[in-house]
């Protein structure tokens, strides 16, 4: 497999020095820990050696990776994908239906990826084999026992016969790594003070306890910018959700509570600028595929310092700069780790307010079609310009799922599109097109 072809397909010239050197590691067959800040590469820094490593004859799984969350499953699915490398790659989480794990299983792919619960289930219902899995890679593995899989995750590994490396990564120096992953004489690779970026962190002050009249006034400051603003828990997210959309603040929400449907959507829309707000919980925190975020906003402040610093490693990705602002009222205790960041203090009635009111240029189109059905992302914006009669730069991004696609276009030729689209054939399939 040719790097610098696969680079190119991401707009990379060449891999950073964290890629590089784990990489090399990954590629001398050794166990490796792989420590670097969220946002430094470390899926490509993974899959690169990894499908190098595959056998093109073998017609039974050959990898497996953990990961915590559906998005993180589905984001490492997407990037494998888009390497072309030509090996089957399927991801398996909660939230979709077993049927669909059964179809895609059914003639085995190289590299499995899912959430600890789903792969133990598959494995304990289906009867193929695991003889072959010799690598298996456990990404933000600290996060996956964080959040209470490690029963799972131990019987998972301890039903793999023949693995041959073990690769970990995470995004914080505190992880436990426990004893039945079975490490042995591992490589320590850590970025995590190398690969930080410039963050600025400010504070805005309210004079009122009930922060949500700061929070307007905050976000009118900061304007029409993406970005996250994280809460603590779904009920407080509700209460700020609900405040937004009365001030005519466009956003999407996302929390554990949501429908996976609704979750994916929710970031589709924040990917491709329908929304310029994710309103979020820790969940958002880090494993998502979200770039290009310029502020992460701390509506409530996490009770540690390392949630704080995952929160904050959505803004700060790849050596580009970022803002985090807290947002807190003027008598409110803080958790002490904040006494030891130094942060510029503003008082939200004195800020200036910016131009928020830039209307927001894109919209999201679902396709009632996917890769299912033999349909590409050629094949769609073929259908978008020719039939559509769209421009190029009218045409955002293409996410293609497996049984449907979401197509980002400019809001202006939204509904013409549609009309000219809607209910016509794509490829072999008859497609309907709507909003999201």
């Amino acid at each position: 497999m040719q790097t610098d072809l696969i680079l190119a397909k991401f707009d990379i010239t060449s891999l950073n020095p964290m890629q590089e050197e784990a990489s090399k590691a990954m590629r001398s067959g050794s166990d490796v820990v792989l420590l670097s800040p969220t946002g430094t590469g470390k899926t490509l820094a993974f899959l690169l050696p990894l499908i190098d490593a595959l056998d093109p004859d073998s017609e039974d799984i050959q990898a497996l990776i953990l990961v915590p969350t559906r998005e993180l499953a589905q984001q490492i699915e997407q990037v494998a994908r888009k390497m072309g490398s030509g090996f089957k790659v399927n991801a398996v989480y909660g939230g979709r239906a077993g049927t669909l794990d059964k179809v895609d299983l059914k003639h085995r792919p190289a590299i499995l990826i899912g959430t600890p619960g789903r792969i133990a289930d598959r494995f304990r219902r289906d009867t193929y084999s695991l003889d072959h899995i010799k690598t298996l890679i456990l990404d933000e593995f600290d996060k996956s026992l964080e959040i209470g899989f490690e029963k799972e995750m131990e019987q998972i590994v301890e039903g793999l016969p023949n693995v041959r490396q073990r690769i970990l990564t995470s995004a914080t120096s505190e992880a436990y790594i426990p004893k039945f992953v079975g490490l042995d004489q591992p490589t320590f690779i850590n970025y995590l003070e190398k690969g930080r970026s410039q963050l600025t962190i400010k504070t805005l002050v309210s004079s009122k306890k009930d922060k949500l009249d700061a929070l307007g006034k905050a976000l009118r400051f900061i304007g029409p910018k993406p970005g996250i603003i994280f809460c603590n828990f779904k009920d407080g997210l509700a209460r700020v959700s609900d405040y937004l959309a009365d001030i005519g603040i466009r956003h999407e929400c996302f929390h554990g509570s949501m429908e996976q449907i609704d979750r994916d959507r929710a970031l589709i829309r924040f990917r491709n600028g329908t929304s310029r707000l994710l309103l979020a919980t820790d969940l958002a925190a880090r494993g998502l595929d979200i770039p290009e975020i310029e502020f992460i906003l701390h509506y409530h402040l996490p009770p540690r310092d390392k949630e704080f610093t995952h929160r904050n490693g959505r803004t700060a990705r790849m050596h580009s700069d970022g803002v985090a602002y807290i947002l807190c009222w003027e008598e409110e205790v803080l958790p002490d780790y904040i006494a030891d960041i130094y942060s510029e203090h503003l008082a939200i009635d004195e800020l200036q307010k910016s131009d928020a009111n830039i209307p927001i240029k894109w919209t999201t189109l679902y396709i009632s079609g996917g890769r299912r059905d033999k349909i590409s992302k050629g094949d769609i914006a073929g259908l978008m310009f020719k039939q559509g009669g769209i421009q190029k730069e009218q045409l955002g991004v293409i996410e293609l799922q497996q049984m449907c696609a979401y197509v980002g276009v400019h809001a202006s030729v939204a509904d013409q599109l549609i009309a000219k689209t809607n209910n016509t054939k794509l490829k072999k399939k008859k497609v309907r097109i709507s909003r999201v």
